[in-house]
């Protein structure tokens, strides 16, 4: 299948940015980044300001940034007034691809507000120069980094991360590996091992999520695979299979990110299609079950999701339709209904050409809205404000959105502190 294909200038990659496919895991050139909130949000009844006086909280990016320039992780303080506010970028000592695959999250946050001791920390990827670093948010300082084996890499797609127990897992789009790294004290990495992976059809490895003793996958031919990893390494379960979408759609739908909900129930996964796609896999047996497949018209692709703290409400990308849906989801049969989209956002084509990376506005209720990373020769960050009432909503983007951001020249993976409870 087509992936995307950037090209490079030097060893390590000047991302020219370039559209392939519409198989989907096509994401190119720069990105810039900022994000603005204003206003009172509902999420679980807290307004910004409510939230801001918990603690500092941030919106975390991973600037991915490529030769000849220097990468780093940029935090943006909410501020009281809902303003994020460029607090300081850390720089990573590595280099970024500007590109690469929607589904990677290539940002990794952990700990809470309350957290005393070095628990709170941020990991990033470097996908030009192979490693992953870590950064103590308390001090927003660089206090760690990390490699895998001789022969992982992640230069032509990136690097995704996940945090599973004690562990983070490192998915490398060139070696096709998953590698595992034990998190020590001080936001710390010492890796472990590689497990070798490979999807259905050759496909490469893509978006990861762990809940409990499961981590699954997906990779960029549409097919998925769940691993059991209760002692660290990933073993596989055996279940390695094409998505339904994926098979019905004859290629055009593919498996891209993946989110899991708290009680291990049901694995959900983004599709990048000519629709809005989203699949279910009930995951309770400790195996993926056959997915069920939602779409809808109303959009296309749906690289990017991410589930609210309360489990009502998945909120969907829409990738390359401009959009932002909120499909309602029943945490207890698995089913998602119809919700609400926004109006697509402002600066399409102008100044960005997709939507990527996901954030929550809120870590509690029904999360109250999204960060959206917009990927373009103007990168940005969107925000876009969630209402329920009912069985109905509404999405709208800020007044004050989007807002530059000027580390960043390949911005695809947004997160943000404190992450979500679960």
């Amino acid at each position: 299948m087509a992936v995307p294909s950037v090209v490079y200038w030097g060893t390590k990659g000047l991302g020219l940015a370039r559209m392939c496919s519409m198989k989907g895991f096509s994401q190119f050139g720069s990105l810039r980044l900022i994000a603005l909130l204003a206003g009172v949000l509902a999420a679980g009844g807290l307004s910004l300001n409510a939230l801001a006086q918990a603690g500092t909280q941030y919106v975390v990016t991973n600037d991915d940034a490529a030769f000849p320039y220097a990468s780093g992780v940029s935090f943006y303080a909410v501020g009281a007034n809902g303003a994020l506010t460029f607090q300081q970028q850390v720089q990573t000592g590595g280099v970024g691809i500007a590109g690469g695959y929607f589904g990677m999250d290539r940002i990794a946050v952990s700990g809470s507000m309350e957290d005393s001791g070095n628990e709170q920390c941020v990991f990033a990827s470097d996908a030009g120069s192979g490693d992953i670093v870590g950064i103590a948010v308390r001090s927003l300082t660089l206090v760690g980094q990390a490699t895998g084996s001789p022969t992982d890499g992640g230069t032509s797609n990136g690097i995704g991360l996940a945090l599973g127990g004690s562990y983070l897992y490192a998915s490398f789009s060139d070696s096709n590996t998953i590698g595992t790294f034990a998190l020590q004290s001080g936001c710390g990495l010492a890796f472990i091992g590689d497990t070798a992976v490979v999807g259905v059809q050759g496909g490469v490895i893509n978006g990861m999520a762990v809940r409990g003793n499961m981590l699954v996958a997906t990779y960029s031919d549409g097919s998925i695979e769940s691993f059991n990893v209760a002692g660290g390494t990933p073993l596989s379960n055996g279940d390695e299979q094409s998505s339904t979408a994926t098979v019905t759609s004859q290629g055009a739908t593919y498996a891209n990110s993946v989110d899991i909900t708290s009680d291990g129930h049901y694995a959900i996964f983004g599709d990048t299609s000519t629709a809005l796609g989203v699949e279910v896999s009930d995951i309770s047996s400790g195996k993926l079950a056959k997915t069920k497949a939602y779409k809808s018209s109303a959009s296309i692709s749906s690289s990017n999701i991410r589930l609210s703290p309360d489990e009502t409400v998945l909120y969907v990308v829409d990738t390359q339709g401009a959009a932002v849906s909120a499909l309602f989801f029943d945490k207890s049969t698995g089913k998602l209904s119809p919700g609400c989209r926004s109006a697509p956002l402002s600066g399409l084509v102008v100044s960005w050409s997709y939507l990527a990376g996901i954030g929550l506005v809120s870590q509690t209720g029904n999360g109250g809205g999204v960060y959206v990373a917009e990927f373009g020769p103007t990168s940005s960050i969107a925000t876009v404000t969630l209402d329920v009432s009912g069985q109905k909503c509404s999405l709208q983007e800020a007044a004050a959105s989007p807002v530059s951001d000027h580390n960043s020249t390949g911005l695809l993976s947004i997160g943000t502190f404190p992450p979500r409870a679960f």
